[in-house]
């Protein structure tokens, strides 16, 4: 059995991790259902249930193709309790990837993104669309950025942080973990752990956002 599993098919977002292993020549061995309810995975690939897995499946590599990191991070500890241990890391083919990069496993970056040369990717960052990722970024491990959004050069991104589609992230900043930029939103000052920001400029919305606790911080 050969191919790349895709750990969850409730998000509309698994199309486009299909799409790009279909043009780097990866074909999809099946879907894993690991949740009930809608299924995008296309009809001409296999559907199993997490229990139908068995040894020749538990070797190939997977995909968690969710788009939110908490969700992310569920799929990936459902994943490797079912025994898969080979998280894929997948760049699509239309992006020219720099020389000096470290991509953690589990990543994707999709169609038409900009990779800054020395970034560091943790594991399961999750890249859409066109966004454009400056020199020097330091993504931590399960960070999300939409489509579009702009990651200046010397940024940093906790754990878990996601940047909204077209959202603008200025040089040398912070964005702490499991904090969210809302899309559009242009960042001119580092952004506190488990915040919400929104505008141009962004301001602080919420302090704690998804029952994070963290530190009061002025801002």
């Amino acid at each position: 059995m050969s191919g790349i599993l895709l750990f969850g098919t409730g998000s509309p977002i698994l199309l486009d991790l299909e799409e790009s292993l279909h043009r780097a020549g990866r074909p999809v061995a099946a879907g894993i259902r690991n949740r009930p309810g809608a299924c995008h995975l296309p009809g001409d690939l296999p559907a199993l249930a997490v229990d139908a897995l068995d040894d020749a499946h538990r070797a190939l590599p997977f995909l968690v193709p969710l788009f939110t990191p908490g969700h992310r991070q569920i799929a990936a500890r459902e994943a490797r309790a079912a025994g898969l241990t080979q998280p894929f890391t997948l760049i699509d083919p239309s992006v020219p990837s720099p020389r000096r990069i470290e991509i953690g496993p589990g990543s994707y970056v999709n169609a038409g993104c900009s990779l800054g040369a020395g970034s560091e990717f943790g594991t399961y960052v999750f890249v859409n669309r066109g966004a454009s990722i400056g020199h020097h970024v330091r993504l931590g491990a399960f960070v999300s950025i939409g489509p579009g959004g702009v990651i200046a050069g010397h940024v940093s991104l906790g754990r878990g942080a996601v940047i909204g589609a077209g959202a603008t992230i200025l040089p040398e900043l912070t964005i702490g973990e499991n904090a969210v930029v809302g899309g559009g939103s242009v960042v001119t000052r580092d952004v506190p752990a488990g915040a919400l920001v929104l505008g141009n400029p962004a301001r602080l919305v919420r302090a704690e956002i998804g029952g994070y606790k963290g530190l009061a911080v002025s801002w």
